[in-house]
């Protein structure tokens, strides 16, 4: 007789559904409420002056299989069809080159335009010297290329091939780089229209990357590797472009059509209809030691006595004492504190140990410009007309660069950080400041020299300082440490290029005009006192031809030390 078969109990498959049913309600809901947003990590790969940074961008701009700078600038246009200008892809194929395959809402156009010389060179657009006063000739640039850009108006963004001939520093000098920059910003200018409020955008790839200088890091939206994507502000855009090519012209507060910038460099903001006055200051840093505590004094009340409209900021780290701190403030500072930065390519001990302090001007987000003027200088002219100029203006120096020592700074966020991040692969000539900063910023602008007269007679008998001078840089000994009645740079052979006794008398000028609660602040200390008596004697012990040895003391400050 057969068996019957035997049954098994069937499994139940309840339980495992209820938790794969509330483990897949969970990446829903995570899913959900997971940020829009992802956090990327950008890396420079060659000089442009950018920085390694996080940047938020929108989690379609990371996953679509178009390229991000494509897809972020088809979400902000918001039009059909974008029109898009190509710059300098006349050796390769632009949809190739950026890894398109297609032209579909999109209309592109070869901006056309003659490459510049290969023969024109860096110290052509900014000549040690010019003929500032037009004794023989007007100063003039030479020229640099340009589009006809009225063939090419109404673009929605500009996407150029930035050249690169050295990675590094020695590739930011290149003249075909500037031309290539420089195309771009005008196109972006013209096609935003020179008073519409319309948005434009520029797409720039190469190693070497744009010129900060022109294309600010305020407006970046996106940095990708050897890719930046900027909407930038054409209030500013069209200033650079009003300006000379280089410092082989002075620039003026001109625009092309000789129409003046306003006065008052009044800009439209935008999603504002009313003008907006910027915020301005005039700055200094002391650092380090009180030596020059009374040159930032007698500079204040310089600025002041030509009735001066703007701000004054001092930075002052630990080493100024409250006593001299209440002094500065009497004289017209406002006082912010600061922690000073050591150059790390100065030699210990040495004079610019810490003069990289002076990047923390860039910090002063309270201020849309400000002029920084060294504390051994005095102004005897009104230079407020000057905040007109953009970033960065200056007087020049040796070959091509400028002197840090009066200068105009857009202060940012993200050029202090940049400065802050830099300052430890790009070099110094002379391990300061004004090293590092023409490294950084090659392309300027060219004040007159009488904003920055530097007190130095190198050859030369007449010592006088041209009357018409707006402010003296007082290189060498400084005034107040020697007496009134003659500059002391003449009792030492090595410091007598910086001698002279009219500008000596012009600081002591501003000295008399002073408080006297301000004056004890410049008062002659023992030690000062004891080394002019040392040097006169050595002066007279040697003869020396000028004689300023034989002059009799009657500075009143050696009665009151």
């Amino acid at each position: 007789m057969a068996s019957k078969p035997t049954l098994t109990k069937p499994k139940s498959f309840t339980l495992p559904l209820i938790f794969l049913t509330i483990f897949l309600l969970y990446l829903t809901l995570t899913c959900e409420l997971r940020p829009k947003n992802r956090e990327l990590t950008i890396t420079h790969l060659g000089n442009s002056a950018y920085f390694r940074q996080n940047v938020i961008m929108p989690m379609k701009y990371v996953s679509s299989t178009r390229p991000q700078w494509l897809q972020l600038l088809q979400d902000k246009i918001k039009r059909k069809r974008l029109n898009i200008g190509l710059v300098n892809f006349d050796d390769v194929s632009f949809f190739d080159y950026v890894g398109l395959h297609g032209t579909e809402n999109m209309e592109t156009f070869d901006v056309k335009f003659p490459k510049v010389s290969d023969k024109l060179k860096w110290k052509d657009l900014f000549p040690e010297w010019i003929d500032e006063n037009e004794a023989s000739a007007k100063p003039k640039c030479p020229e640099i290329p340009m589009p006809v850009f009225e063939e090419y108006e109404e673009l929605d963004a500009v996407v150029a091939k930035v050249p690169c001939k050295h990675v590094g520093v020695d590739g930011s000098r290149d003249v075909f780089r500037l031309q290539v920059n420089l195309v771009v910003a005008n196109l972006l200018v013209r096609s935003g229209g020179w008073n519409k409020n319309r948005r434009v955008y520029a797409v720039l790839i190469g190693d070497c990357g744009p010129m900060w200088e022109i294309f600010r890091c305020e407006d970046m939206l996106l940095h990708e590797e050897n890719l930046w994507v900027y909407k930038p502000e054409l209030e500013k855009l069209k200033q650079k472009i009003l300006m000379p090519v280089g410092s082989c012209q002075l620039a003026l507060p001109f625009s092309e059509q000789g129409q003046e910038i306003q006065k008052n460099y009044s800009i439209f903001v935008p999603d504002k209809t009313l003008f907006y006055k910027p915020r301005e200051a005039y700055v200094t840093v002391l650092h380090s030691s009180e030596a020059y505590v009374c040159g930032a004094i007698a500079l204040a009340q310089s600025i002041i006595q030509t009735n001066s409209t703007r701000d004054l900021v001092l930075l002052a780290d630990d080493s100024i004492s409250p006593k001299s701190l209440h002094g500065l403030r009497a004289a017209g500072w406002k006082i912010k504190k600061i922690k000073r930065i050591r150059s790390p390519h100065a030699k210990k001990n040495a004079y610019n140990e810490w003069n990289y302090s002076k990047l923390r001007i860039w910090q002063l987000k309270d201020y849309d410009k400000v002029v920084f003027i060294d504390s051994d200088f005095v102004v005897f002219r009104n230079i407020d007309k000057f905040f007109s100029y953009p970033e960065l203006s200056a007087t020049g120096n040796d070959g091509y660069i400028f002197n840090s020592g009066v200068m105009i700074v857009e202060p940012s966020k993200c050029k202090f950080q940049n400065l802050m991040n830099k300052r430890f692969e790009v070099g110094s000539y002379n391990g300061g400041d004004q090293g590092f900063l023409n490294e950084m910023f090659v392309w300027w602008h060219r004040w007159p020299s009488k904003l920055n007269t530097l007190k130095i007679f190198r050859n030369s008998r007449h010592r006088n300082l041209p009357d018409d001078s707006y402010t003296v840089h007082y290189l060498g000994l400084k005034p107040w440490t020697c007496y009134k009645d003659y500059d002391c740079n003449w009792d030492k052979v090595e410091s007598q290029e910086f001698a002279s006794d009219s500008a000596h008398e012009r600081w002591w000028k501003v000295y008399k005009k002073m408080p006297m609660a301000l004056r004890e602040y410049c008062a002659l200390t023992p030690e000062m006192d004891a080394r002019i008596i040392k040097w006169r004697k050595k002066a007279k012990k040697a003869n020396l031809l000028d004689g300023h040895w034989r002059i009799p003391v009657k500075d009143s400050r050696r009665l009151t030390y």
